[in-house]
């Protein structure tokens, strides 16, 4: 299918052929009839998008400064190889869209295939033939209305919920500052809400069209009609200023300020400064209030990703049902979308439309893309030619999944390999699919775990998606006759390791977990450093893992299970892989009531030779910490790890250190390790009792923290 796209880097539009979506769980996928640009917002991204490396710098120092803390935490190669995933990440365009839904994925209860409905929704309403959205972003068109309104529902809903949030009241005089397209649609709800309007920008055509949908007065902002504010307002102001302009200086804040009364409201929707003059707000008791997109739910993962609504009796106007009320407004006529300026255009033109943009030849308030009807695309994309099997040594690879992590660490990595067939490269989205694969060197991309997983010409699967998918894809490949390469961790219950398990046992194919860190050159330091003990070990492992990301799928308790399961099996593993024994039993304290906001906790792993690991999970310790710092002391010697750039041996003149510029943590040494096993036909670097040894450990932690005991770690 096609789909507009930009690239980070260069700001560069693409009209690119795409593998098409499918309806995930809680989506429906709709094959879009039209959407919208709108050239304000977009022009924003646009901009940003063509800025050079260090005008982007200036312009996001916050980011600048998390570059600089890698570097010195991880070094510069890793660094880059992050900076370069995300320049060379592929950005969709738009978010306001509408059509006709083809089917509807599990879960899904308010539509069915043929309803006609209106999508919105950054990364979803794309500028594509086809659309996979969350169902809570997603509403249904009424009868009569024409689905080239329709598409203006998200635009619709950014200005109702601004005015929304200056709560005006019938009979009030507003004023609206800038007169784009969210400008015009906010007149248009304002008068029917029973307001005087006042329409401000510094374009004539623009204040003439705010005429046109309703406002009594318009103006410049340097150009009040004289004597407006005595002659309209009694000589007190208006009573609240909405201002849906974008601006790099706070002035339309001030100009709001001194058009309204005292104790008047200034909203803001637009994208500026938040610069006050204390002095104007002070003196006449004025509020500023933000209004966020599309109302309610907007940003917040639960509701948009997963589904889960707010009780209307509680937050009557989420965003979906701001999509509702737009479109109802609409359909009885009382706005008219129809009166907007806006250009139809084929979709086929779209990066034609998008440059006259760029250059200011099209004046329109918005353009809308008009798509042609298609018969259903394909999910899989070939981007070169197939060659025949090749040498029996070499080693066919697909991927399942290629988040950030995939992008900077397995595929550049696995790239440092001869004697491959990169075949197939699947992710959800058929943008990232598209330019992963074609950056990487594989045969074909696809939106289809089929493509993988039943190939013939794949030998090796690598499972990078979320982790809510890792145990069904790995055994379903495992059963497939595929070797497997899961990032961990192996699953998210029980049952579903066990399952994996059974899989490779029954199966007889190589099972290897991304437990890179054992295949370090400071994990062999240690374990060669301690090779002759004859005392238990003691190991200490000091984790300063920064502030639980907000609103990830990380810490979600389905889709990615916590920091726990997702990331302290990695420390088990290798305090597991030092000791060379297998754990007996854990015991584990929270720090915090709710893992979800912080999940600083400390684990004391026991294992059969008597040794034990203390590991220090730590969510609010000092940024200025080592990211990772772990020692190990038996028989009079001490092994000392920093971030694995650095361990020292103490204590012994026969064990050496180790020193890197950069962080050293196995990826590169277990993959290669993976492959020669697999060339071989020799065994898996893991066995399936450590794999499981280090899910039901990370299970059993979870268990004492809630029952605050000591819980035995069952082996087999």
């Amino acid at each position: 299918m096609k789909q507009i796209l930009q690239s980070a880097r260069s700001g560069e539009l693409e009209l690119a052929e795409v593998p098409a979506p499918a309806a995930g769980r809680g989506q429906v996928l709709v094959q879009n009839h039209f959407s919208v640009v709108s050239p304000g917002t977009e022009k924003i991204a646009m901009e940003f998008a063509r800025k050079s490396l260090l005008g982007k710098a200036r312009s996001r120092p916050d980011l600048v400064n998390q570059v600089l803390r890698k570097v010195r935490q991880e070094g510069p190669l890793p660094t880059y190889r992050t900076v370069v995933n995300r320049l060379d990440s592929p950005q969709p365009l738009g978010y306001s869209s509408a059509g006709v839904v083809v089917s509807v994925g599990e879960g899904v209860s308010e539509f069915v295939p043929g309803d006609r409905v209106a999508c919105a929704g950054a990364g979803y309403a794309n500028h594509a033939e086809w659309v996979a959205v969350p169902e809570n972003l997603v509403a249904r068109v009424p009868e009569g209305l024409e689905l080239d309104r329709a598409a203006f529902a998200t635009l619709g809903a950014i200005a109702l919920q601004g005015i929304r949030v200056a709560a005006p009241g019938l009979g009030e005089i507003a004023v609206v500052i800038g007169l784009g397209l969210i400008g015009q649609l906010a007149v248009q709800l304002l008068v029917a809400n029973g307001c005087r309007v006042l329409g401000i920008d510094i374009d004539e055509r623009r204040i003439k069209q705010a005429l046109e949908q309703g406002a009594e007065w318009g103006c410049r902002p340097d150009a009040l009609p004289p004597g407006w504010k005595d002659s309209v307002t009694g000589g007190y102001g208006a009573d609240f200023a909405l201002i849906t302009a974008s601006s790099e200086n706070a002035s339309p804040i001030q100009l709001s300020a001194d058009l309204c009364r005292p104790k008047g409201r200034v909203v803001v929707v637009g994208a500026l400064p938040l610069e006050l003059d204390r002095r104007t707000f002070y003196e006449k008791e004025l509020e500023l209030r933000l209004s966020m997109s599309y109302g309610p739910g907007r940003y917040d993962r639960q509701y948009e990703e997963l589904g889960l609504d707010y009780p209307l009796p509680y937050v009557r106007w989420t965003e979906n049902r701001n999509l509702q009320a737009v479109l109802a407004l609409a359909q009885r006529e009382a706005i008219h979308l129809e009166q907007i300026d806006a250009e139809r255009v084929d979709f086929a033109e779209a990066e034609t439309a998008y440059a006259q943009l760029a250059r200011g030849e099209r004046r329109s308030l918005a353009v809308v893309f008009r798509y042609a009807a298609s018969p259903s695309p394909s999910r899989t994309l070939d981007l070169a030619a197939r060659p025949a099997r090749a040498a029996k040594n070499d080693v066919g690879v697909g991927f399942l999944g290629a988040g950030n992590y995939a992008k900077a660490v397995l595929l550049p990595n696995l790239s440092g390999n001869s004697k491959l067939r990169k075949a197939s490269l699947v992710t959800a989205t058929g943008p990232s699919a598209q330019r992963t694969a074609e950056r990487f060197g594989f045969q074909r991309c696809s939106t289809d775990p089929d493509d993988v997983i039943n190939a013939d010409d794949i030998d090796l699967v690598f499972v990078a998606t979320r982790h809510d998918l890792h145990a069904r894809w790995a055994a379903e490949a495992l059963r497939a006759g595929k070797a497997v390469w899961l990032e961990k961790p192996m699953g998210l219950t029980p049952d579903q390791v066990d399952d994996v398990a059974a899989a490779a046992r029954e199966s007889g194919n190589l099972l290897a977990v991304g437990y890179n860190r054992r295949f370090s050159a400071h994990a062999a330091a240690f374990r060669n450093a301690f090779q002759n003990r004859s005392a238990p070990l003691n190991i200490q492992y000091a984790v300063a893992a920064g502030a639980t990301p907000r609103g990830t799928w990380i810490t979600d308790p389905v889709e990615g299970g916590g920091r726990i399961l997702g990331e302290v099996c990695h420390f088990v593993d290798l305090c597991g892989y030092i000791i060379g024994k297998l754990p007996v039993e854990v015991f584990a304290q929270s720090i915090s009531r709710d893992l979800e906001l912080d999940d600083s906790m400390t684990a004391l792993i026991r294992y059969a030779d008597g040794s034990v690991a203390n590991i220090q999970y730590l969510a609010q310790a000092s940024g200025d910490l080592p990211k990772e710092r772990f020692e190990a002391s038996a028989n009079g010697i001490t092994a000392i790890c920093e971030n694995f750039k650095q361990t020292r041996i103490l204590g012994s003149s026969n064990a050496g250190g180790v020193k890197n510029v950069n962080q050293d943590k196995g990826q590169s040494a277990a993959i290669r390790t993976v492959l020669d096993a697999i060339r071989s036909g020799g065994p898996s670097p893991f066995t399936l009792a450590e794999l499981v040894a280090t899910s039901r450990t990370t299970f059993a932690m979870l268990e004492s923290i809630r029952a605050g005991t000591t819980v035995s770690i069952e082996n087999s």
